[in-house]
């Protein structure tokens, strides 16, 4: 059972979806592989600070109900993945490490995680952030610094180390980070592990903060949502199905 859970936690994207597909593994199982690493491994690492275990159980079950009955929703069919705690989860804690968020729970998801929803993937779990994604290393006050899981002296990087540093210890296979001066490309960098960062404009950026919730836009040009994983192929699938940026 060991080395199944080991297999599962460090697969890619695309052969969890092709797994859950051929019915070789449960996304039910995929999550709790999932759960059980995080809870392993995240108290020393802290690339996931927050997580909604009933929902994604509910709705991993769910998933593989409905492809019992034949149905099959999309790429990334009960495929468990992380988020940026810069984009907005419906129903889901969203702080960006800023402490005057440190409640704040959006009503509405992110278009980025919309789409995904859209897609099958099911969101279970958060990753950190520096403050309003603003550095080259991942620290706030609210769930404090993300360490390498390669070595837990070193720096993951930012904005996006709470994915970057999640997809290379195994507690997710992939993850949507953001990237304005290096945020998704840094943190790949220091963790071993693929980042893009696509053209301008080609995926939306409607419910990341920064900007503030509920405030003026400012944020015009060079932010771009993007994609952390453990391969290319990962990376290219979200563009071929155009899970993102349909």
């Amino acid at each position: 059972m060991k080395f199944f859970a080991m297999n599962i936690v460090f697969a890619t994207a695309s052969e969890l979806a092709q797994m859950i597909r051929d019915k070789e593994v449960s996304a039910v199982e995929v999550l709790d592989a999932y759960l059980e690493q995080i809870d392993k491994h995240n108290s020393k690492i802290n690339a996931s600070p927050t997580l909604d275990v009933e929902k994604a159980k509910k709705r991993t079950k769910e998933t593989d109900e409905a492809l019992a009955r034949g149905e099959n929703w999309e790429a990334l069919h009960g495929v468990p993945i992380t988020i940026k705690d810069t984009l907005e989860t419906a129903g889901m804690l969203t702080t960006c490490g800023y402490p005057p968020l440190k409640n704040y729970v959006p009503q509405q998801d992110a278009t980025t995680v919309a789409r995904l929803r859209a897609a099958g993937a099911i969101i279970f779990a958060k990753t950190n952030t520096p403050i309003l994604a603003g550095d080259f290393q991942t620290n706030n006050p609210i769930f404090r610094q993300t360490n390498n899981p390669w070595n837990l002296s070193c720096t993951v990087g930012g904005g996006s180390g709470g994915s970057a540093s999640a997809i290379a210890a195994g507690f997710s296979a992939l993850d949507i980070g953001s990237d304005i001066a290096g945020s998704i490309r840094h943190p790949a960098h220091c963790c071993g592990v693929y980042g893009l960062m696509p053209t301008d404009h080609r995926i939306p950026t409607t419910g990341h903060i920064p900007e503030l919730p509920g405030k003026s836009k400012y944020i015009r040009h060079l932010l771009r949502i993007g994609p952390l994983a453990r391969s290319v192929e990962d990376l290219t699938c979200l563009a071929r199905k155009e899970a993102l940026s349909r």
